[in-house]
């Protein structure tokens, strides 16, 4: 009797466990204060989802919503290429392993205008500063 209570237990830690994960809505946010007038485009998708192709104006944001999945695997990258750049360079605006603490409800991301990308800690509130890897 004793398993099966703790079987019952266990079971409804899961469940409750899916559905906050469910419920989770992430926002991601990236703004473009390359300064000077540079707009730069934008590419992002997750395994599933392709966002399509922004162009962002300098001081113009895009965002989208999303939920995490279960398994804690949710992971949404993007290219981003702006001026006389031929080159894309690309970073992950979200990714469970890193984000899941860093920014629970919201992930902010800017490339500034020496071309760098930040990330705010939404616990700190604090901006780190982040690589981009050349595609």
């Amino acid at each position: 009797m004793e398993k099966i209570r703790n079987f019952g237990i266990l079971v409804l830690f899961v469940v409750l466990q899916f559905c906050q994960s469910c419920e989770a809505k992430i926002h991601v946010q990236i703004a473009n204060r390359l300064g000077d007038g540079q707009s730069m485009r934008l590419h992002c998708q997750s395994k599933d989802d392709d966002l399509g192709v922004v162009v962002l104006e300098n001081e113009q944001e895009t965002e989208w919503s999303f939920g995490t999945n279960f398994f804690g695997t949710t992971l949404f990258y993007c290219d981003v290429r702006w001026g006389n750049l031929t080159s894309w360079y690309s970073f992950d605006a979200y990714s469970a392993d890193r984000d899941y603490s860093r920014c629970k409800t919201i992930c902010r991301w800017m490339i500034s205008h020496e071309g760098m990308l930040f990330g705010q800690n939404e616990d700190l509130g604090t901006w780190e500063l982040y690589s981009l890897t050349r595609t």
